[in-house]
């Protein structure tokens, strides 16, 4: 496994020279630490290329979780945060170890939700995983997403969540797998975070890959579409 920093970002990459299928890390609230630098490494240990973006990248973190809040509840589908995550998508495209066609994305919470906005307004997207994350607005986007592999805790803000995608994204004949994991608590899936729910974790890791391994690994290779 290779790793190294790319501008703010944190890339990991198996050994061999690929093209590998890629994945879009997306930090929670925390920012950019070492969670989600060790999420990445998981990914490259299943040989993905994976790079762990920096939404806050120097800024005060306040002022753009207020900005990304706002415009997800406004349902502006490219509000702060899509834009630097399609940028993001790019980049990691764009890397000769990358195939550019099979790409997905993760994200946690603050990351969740922005990934479940951006996973409605660009095709490059083969599959997601939201982490509890809150439902795209407006809900006639939903429609448009990709493939999603959704975890939520019991007892959340955002848990409510699932019931609205599974609702829509069946209606929309979308492959999907989400589950609600009754006893866990929010950032279930951090394991330094006093809330970890290992049980929880671990079977949530397992869907991602299965998932992944069908819809971001399985998807054919050739030239990806642009972005809009």
């Amino acid at each position: 496994m290779r790793t190294e920093t790319l501008g703010s970002a944190f890339l990991a990459l198996p050994d061999g020279t690929g093209p590998f299928p890629g994945i879009v890390v997306v930090h929670e609230a925390f920012g950019l630490n070492d969670n989600i630098r060790d999420v990445c490494r998981r990914f490259a240990a299943e040989e993905y290329a994976a790079l762990g973006v920096d939404l806050f990248e120097g800024r005060n973190r306040a002022v753009c979780m207020a900005r990304m809040f706002v415009g997800a509840m406004a349902g502006n589908l490219d509000h702060y945060g899509v834009p630097a995550l399609k940028a993001a998508l790019g980049r990691l495209a764009g890397l000769p170890e990358v195939d550019a066609a099979r790409i997905g994305a993760i994200g946690f919470c603050l990351g969740g939700s922005i990934v479940l906005t951006w996973g409605c307004s660009d095709v490059r997207l083969t599959a997601i995983a939201p982490f509890y994350g809150a439902a795209p607005k407006p809900r006639e986007a939903i429609r448009r997403l990709c493939p999603v592999v959704g975890s939520w805790p019991g007892k959340d803000f955002t848990t409510k969540a699932a019931g609205i995608l599974e609702a829509d994204l069946t209606a929309a004949g979308i492959p999907h797998d989400l589950k609600v994991y009754p006893g866990a608590k929010h950032s279930f899936f951090n394991d330094q975070w006093r809330a970890y729910d290992a049980v929880a974790a671990e079977d949530a890791w397992r869907r991602v890959l299965a998932f992944f391994a069908e819809h971001v690994k399985g998807s054919p290779a050739g030239p990806a579409e642009p972005g809009p």
